[in-house]
């Protein structure tokens, strides 16, 4: 339900909040002493920690500053206000139409994910989920591991239990993250067969490649076989350890039980789901890009100047961006790489800056405002509470049980 619709959050930062959840054991042994209650300080030769509230602070005034140095580049080095305001003054009330039109279909598409990795969970609840989630991954620092933890609150409190919202957070990010690996791949081959890619580009989409064999072929061997996932799982708590030791953290235990009982959750579901999993996130992940599109012709920038296959490489490698969470939502930073690799490929500076900051206004901002009216909605409507249906073990991989109706 998080990761701008399919960047709400980083999926990295939702597979690592859910394996928190589905085993309590992995977490660091200072984070289960403070939550006893053990005061600011967890031991003798703990640091004192920065209070979270100048921690969110000095994230808000780093995001701000960061977001008012790229507008002023932006505006600087590319196009000026007036000529992107002329841009705008020439769009037409059909291309406005059919530019909104896209932009919603491009939120409804993700909603069916949502639908397809939780069983039991209706279109409409989707939907109040996945904005409500993205506004908030949208607009706070730090937003992508609260929208995790709303995600539970919500989930919760229409009934689905902490292990199926687990399940739906991990499979999504899992599914997620395939897909913005292997986008830059395609847009490679597609450049390939159109021109030639550039040195770049090309080394790019070769790390890509390599990330996304690496990514899969753990995935399936974890699925495979379940002492591979304990052997995965020490090993990612010994590198979480080592990578915590360096900031003097407590290191973390039972990852090994947590990949376990993680895979338990997930084989049943991905066996009898892959399917539809694929087809529905790869159609989110192509209805994002197809609202860059349509924005860049609606502004003027036709397909002699930027291709499809050009934009969509542009696009593509703009996204890996975003793995590194370094303002809400990427915004500023998104904006740069796309206005940056656009007047590259050949668009009109100003026709450019235009088209980004349409598509950002319809996939960053609107979401922001719907998500708003959709989290009032969940807090007021209580028609929704405890209304998941009972689920055995074969239903929660989305299959009834043969037998008759599903029990608890």
């Amino acid at each position: 339900m998080t990761d701008v619709n399919r960047d709400r959050a980083s999926p990295s930062t939702s597979i690592d909040q859910a394996a928190v959840a589905a085993a309590p054991d992995a977490v660091p042994e200072g984070a289960r002493s403070a939550r006893a209650g053990t005061g600011a300080d967890t031991g003798r030769g703990t640091r004192r920690r920065l209070d979270p509230r100048v921690k969110r602070v000095l994230q808000v005034v780093v995001s701000v500053l960061l977001v008012g140095l790229i507008v002023r580049f932006v505006f600087g080095q590319f196009a000026n206000l007036s000529d992107v305001t002329t841009v705008f003054r020439t769009l037409s009330w059909g291309e406005l139409t059919v530019l909104v039109l896209v932009a919603i279909w491009n939120l409804l598409t993700y909603w069916v994910v949502v639908v397809v990795a939780t069983p039991g969970m209706t279109v409409a609840q989707a939907g109040v989920l996945t904005q409500s989630t993205t506004a908030v991954s949208n607009a706070f620092p730090g937003g992508g591991a609260i929208a995790v933890g709303l995600t539970y609150t919500m989930m919760s409190s229409w009934g689905f239990s902490r292990s199926r919202a687990t399940l739906s957070v991990v499979v999504t990010g899992i599914w997620n993250t395939f897909i913005k690996l292997g986008m830059p791949i395609l847009a490679l081959a597609l450049l390939a067969l159109l021109g030639p890619a550039g040195a770049g580009r090309t080394a790019a989409a070769v790390l890509g490649l390599a990330g996304l064999v690496a990514a899969v072929v753990i995935f399936a061997l974890v699925l495979r076989s379940q002492a591979f996932a304990a052997r995965a799982g020490i090993a990612s708590g010994r590198l979480a350890s080592k990578l915590l030791a360096v900031v003097k953290r407590q290191p973390v235990h039972g990852w090994d039980l947590a990949v376990v009982k993680w895979r338990s959750r997930v084989i049943g579901l991905v066996r009898h789901r892959w399917h539809a999993l694929s087809v529905s996130t790869v159609v989110s992940h192509v209805s994002l890009f197809a609202v860059l599109l349509v924005a860049l012709r609606v502004t003027g920038v036709p397909s002699a100047d930027v291709g499809w296959a050009e934009a969509l490489a542009v696009f593509a490698f703009a996204r890996l961006v975003t793995a590194i969470p370094v303002t809400p939502g990427g915004v500023g930073v998104v904006e740069l790489a796309l206005i940056a690799g656009l007047t590259q490929a050949g668009g009109a500076d100003a026709n450019v800056v235009a088209a980004v900051l349409l598509f950002r206004l319809l996939t960053y901002v609107l979401p922001i405002v719907i998500g708003a009216l959709t989290y009032v909605y969940w807090r007021y409507n209580t028609s929704w509470h405890n209304s998941a249906p009972p689920l055995n073990d074969s239903a929660v991989t989305g299959i009834e049980s043969e037998s008759g109706p599903a029990t608890p």
